[in-house]
């Protein structure tokens, strides 16, 4: 968790100039509003950043109190908004039942215990509230991983849950009837160099299982020759795996009568 808190802190001031393809799952991620979301007086923003989808939240929803929510707080400082927690989104320093809506852009992935995060979340949303949320799933960066995996088995790359996975965990912790969405974009390159570059501005290098060995000239040259295979039309392919959920806290008239 600190070195991936480290890598977007240090990210943080040229993020934006990067992060065209987390821009464009932001505002899909935003439109999905306009069909689910009811009565909202206070919105957190869960792994708010520098504001991607923040300053979409702000027009949506103009009289409603945004709290940004990030663990970076260099990222945070970039962020537009006026109200900003920098915290742990698996502690969250939120009174019970007091949001109506948590809205997060791929921020999941980098959590380690989704259980954890998803009993925060069930714990500070107000009856009927909502839940909606992107992350990436298992077929993400699939070209980079299988160029690694022919050079050794080192984890070079993130691992990402699937959907069917995130749906139960919402289940587990009393959230109802979770839909879950998937769709896949594919960014391209002229070389993996450049695809390296863009992680690396975004933060999303980071693996917490790297090994020394990775940085060596040889095992660089030779991951970079399979990805080569994967070349179509003159450019190199990037798989992201996008998954969009959403779930509501519903406590029924019977689990509040107290015995």
């Amino acid at each position: 968790m600190p070195q991936v808190r480290s890598a977007f802190n240090k990210a943080s001031s040229r993020y934006n100039e990067s992060a065209f393809l987390q821009k464009e799952i932001a505002k899909r991620l935003d439109e999905k509003l306009e069909v689910i979301a009811g009565n909202t007086e206070i919105v957190l923003d869960l792994g708010a950043g520098t504001g991607l989808l923040s300053q979409p939240l702000l027009t949506r929803f103009p009289d409603s109190k945004i709290i940004c929510l990030d663990f970076a707080q260099e990222a945070l400082k970039k962020n537009p908004t006026k109200n900003k927690l920098c915290a742990d989104a698996n502690h969250l320093p939120l009174s019970n039942n007091c949001v109506d809506i948590i809205i997060s852009n791929l921020m999941m992935q980098w959590c380690g215990n989704l259980n954890q995060l998803f009993s925060e979340c069930h714990r500070v949303l107000k009856n009927d509230g909502l839940i909606l949320f992107s992350t990436f799933g298992p077929d993400t960066l699939k070209e980079l991983k299988k160029s690694w995996a022919v050079v050794d088995n080192q984890t070079h790359v993130n691992s990402f849950i699937d959907m069917h996975d995130i749906g139960d965990q919402l289940l587990q912790n009393s959230f109802q009837s979770p839909i879950m969405e998937m769709e896949t974009l594919t960014l391209t390159y002229q070389t993996v160099t450049d695809l390296l570059r863009d992680l690396k501005a975004i933060g999303a290098q980071t693996v917490n299982t790297r090994s020394k060995s990775l940085t060596g000239k040889n095992k660089f040259q030779s991951m970079m020759k399979m990805y080569e295979s994967y070349r179509q039309d003159g450019k190199l392919p990037a798989t992201y795996e996008v998954i969009y959920g959403h779930a509501w806290k519903r406590i029924k008239e019977i689990d509040l009568i107290q015995y």
